[in-house]
Order: C-alpha cells, then structure tokens, then sequence
C-alpha cells in the first residue's frame, strides 16, 4: 500500500483562494477522515496515529491543514468558522471516496458537526459511515470563549479587534479575533437538537480544561435522534494523546467501521 502524498488545492473566492496542504492515502473504505483543532496540524500525534493505523490495515485516510495552520498558507488570525468549513467540506468533496469515519478533535468536532449538517442537507448523510469525536468544542467561539471571558478580554476585543489567549501549548499566545467570534455565531449549533444521520462516538476527558466534560455531556442531549455514546475518560485532558488515548481512539474507529461493514 503506498503511502499518503502531499497535495495542495485551492479552496475560496477568487479574490481571497486559499492553499489547502492535504495528505491522501488511497485505501478501502470506509476511510478515514481527520479534522484537528484550532491551532494543531495534520502532524499531530492523534493525526498521525491514526494515518499509521490506516496504513497497516490498508484503509483510506485524508487529512488537512486548515488556512492559517501546518503547511497550508495563510495567517491564522485571518481564518474563520466560515474559512475552515468550507476547507473542510472541499477537502472531503475532493478526497473522501466513498463513506468515510470522520474523526474531529476539539474544534474539528465542532466542524465534524457542521460538515454532516451541510452534507444532509446536501442530501449526502450517506456519506458518513460514524463519527469519532474527541473533546468536541461545539460552539466555542461562544460557549468557550465569549462567554467564558472576564470584561478585561471582551474589552480587547471589541476597542482592538482581537485577544491574546495564553495557551498550555506554546509560549505564544493565540490571536483571536473579532471576525473569528462574530463568524462563528453564524454556526453555533444552539440549544435545538440536531440529527447526524451516523453513529456518533464522543471520547471526553474530564480533566479537560479547555473543553469541560459537561460540554461534551450537552451535546449528547442534542443528539438524542441519533446512536450517540459518550467515554468520559476520568484523569484524560484535553489532548488524549497518550498511548492509552490513543489505543481507545483506534479502538472507537474499529467499532465505527465494523458496525459499518456488517450485513444489513
């Protein structure tokens, strides 16, 4: 089986195109099909790990950098929901040769979330074999951010047009923007239910303290329509990166595709 090869495409309006960096393994399916978080690139080490896992079963596997991130070009306090939805929904329309395992990582599983919604709306839910998703940050430009900022972080916003969040992740802080905050209400998933038309497989740690668990339990009650299990992993934290992270992560994938493959 050979390996996945580095491809770029362009994605966006002609007056603002977007180079999309991609890494498509050909395989059976269903694939595999990898959204990471704000901030993470398709080198990380869930991303990674899961690409090894496809290659040793000979599986299909696509993953991406958003704009603004890895290897693709652009700024990241530039980017959007909007940006990063649309990347994602080109790079699966382009890639994702028949039904596909999404696996979204904290604002990929808010961006999972919103590409199963376009696709049903496309009238494509059968393109989705499940979904895996990890520490899910649904809403967050809202739930996470706005709404957990003190008055001092609000003020940056709205008198200079971004914030500077310190991170655990690096020495730098993240620029978030004001177009990132208002652009994202236009995607919030809010407080009605929504129907995936998969299974859905939530992984949450509960010493997460950037996606508190109870956000992961929320979303749960929105996806009463469809066969949703939640996994609180009780010393996990955001990253569930660790060897046993990840072996539940593939394990969770294994489950998604053999349900898939079973006979009707």
């Amino acid at each position: 089986m050979s390996g996945a090869g580095l491809e770029r495409i362009a994605v966006g309006r002609p007056s603002r195109p977007r180079d999309i960096a991609v890494l498509a393994r050909p395989g059976r399916v269903p694939g595999l099909f990898w959204l990471g978080g704000l901030k993470s690139d398709m080198a990380g080490t869930k991303a990674e790990a899961l690409d090894r896992w496809a290659g040793e079963t000979g599986r299909a596997s696509t993953r991406f950098d958003y704009s603004g991130h890895g290897c693709s070009a652009g700024r990241f306090e530039e980017g959007t929901i909007s940006d990063w939805l649309e990347e994602a929904e080109a790079v699966f329309d382009r890639f994702a040769q028949g039904p596909q395992v999404v696996v979204g990582s904290s604002m990929g599983g808010w961006l999972a979330l919103l590409l199963a919604r376009r696709l049903k709306a496309r009238g494509e839910s059968r393109r989705l074999a499940g979904m895996v998703l990890i520490a899910p940050a649904f809403d967050m430009t809202q739930a996470l951010m706005w709404d957990a900022w003190d008055e001092a972080a609000r003020r940056d916003l709205v008198e200079k047009g971004s914030h500077a969040q310190p991170s655990d992740y690096s020495d730098e802080p993240y620029i978030l923007t004001r177009a990132l905050i208002e652009d994202g209400k236009r995607h919030l998933i809010g407080e009605a239910p929504m129907e995936t038309g998969c299974p859905v497989h939530v992984i949450q740690g509960m010493q997460d303290n950037d996606v508190p668990w109870r956000h992961a339990a929320a979303l749960m009650e929105k996806l009463a329509h469809d066969d949703a299990v939640l996994t609180l992993v009780r010393d996990g934290d955001h990253r569930l990166s660790r060897p046993a992270d990840i072996e539940r992560l593939i394990r969770a994938v294994e489950a998604m595709i053999a349900e898939a493959e079973a006979p009707a």
